[in-house]
């Protein structure tokens, strides 16, 4: 299952949340953190995935700073260790990024690669540092990294107005190239979570048949129905078995978690 439990994560991190845009930085802010524990077929505990947010400084410029990891637990480490850290550095108000970082190592299989982005010029310059080259590539405009991407999505897009139906469209770079990316809109549903059952919203993510995905529509994932659009579950059938992400822990949120019940 090389790369696919932190490609499950990825994009579970980039997929997640959908605010209003009437209001800038809406539905996060500094200090805000996140817990993921991840489960293979149901039952094996496979890993843990965790998402925070600091304001910080990029060149001068007010920015803020994602950093988003994971890692294998449990009897999987000992046949497919994955240890992952991914960093975006965003425009506090564009929430475009300045730079993306991604030190991998899964399975023994590493990356180690910082990206700095011409948003102005629509370039991408890459560094690979495990093979030491650099090079320039030709990006989208308003182009975002698979972290960023949450982030501004959580604030720009309206989801009063999404329909059941509705699709979502957008560009990021990644691994040299520039990624299309599409998103179905399901509906609502109210959920059973850690924390109670919540009010969520519901959407499919298109993925690339084949390796670790079993089909185009093989993700489904929940976010829930209030200011913070917070990530709360995902599934994932894989080419071989399942995959699952829940929720189980958070702090520094901007807006009152909307918990309709206890468990």
């Amino acid at each position: 299952m090389k790369n696919g439990l932190l490609i499950i994560v990825a994009i579970f991190f980039i997929n997640m949340g959908f605010a209003q845009d009437s209001i800038p930085q809406s539905a996060f802010g500094d200090g805000e953190w996140f817990r993921f524990k991840m489960s293979y077929s149901g039952f094996f505990k496979a890993g843990n995935a965790t998402l925070s947010v600091k304001e910080t400084m990029n060149n001068d410029r007010p920015a803020f700073h994602v950093v988003g990891k994971g890692w294998t637990t449990g009897a999987i480490k000992w046949f497919f260790k994955v240890k992952d850290r991914y960093e975006s550095y965003m425009d506090k108000e564009t929430i475009l990024p300045y730079k993306f970082v991604r030190n991998i190592d899964e399975g023994g299989h590493k990356k180690d690669i910082v990206i700095d982005f011409d948003q102005e010029n629509n370039k991408a310059h890459v560094f690979n540092k495990k093979k030491n080259t650099k090079k320039d590539f030709e990006t989208k405009p308003e182009i975002l990294d698979m972290v960023s991407t949450f982030y501004y999505l959580r604030n720009k897009l309206d989801t009063s107005s999404l329909k059941v139906g509705d699709e979502v469209e957008l560009y990021m770079f990644f691994d040299e190239k520039n990624y299309g990316f599409k998103l179905k809109y399901l509906g609502e549903e109210t959920i059973d979570t850690e924390f109670g059952n919540v009010e969520s919203l519901k959407f499919r993510p298109y993925v690339m048949a084949g390796r670790v995905f079993k089909e185009e529509e093989s993700l489904t994932l929940w976010v829930s129905k209030d200011k913070n659009k917070i990530p709360l579950k995902i599934k994932a059938d894989l080419a071989v078995g399942s995959l699952r992400a829940d929720l189980d822990a958070y702090k520094g949120l901007k807006h009152s978690f909307k918990i309709l019940a206890d468990n």
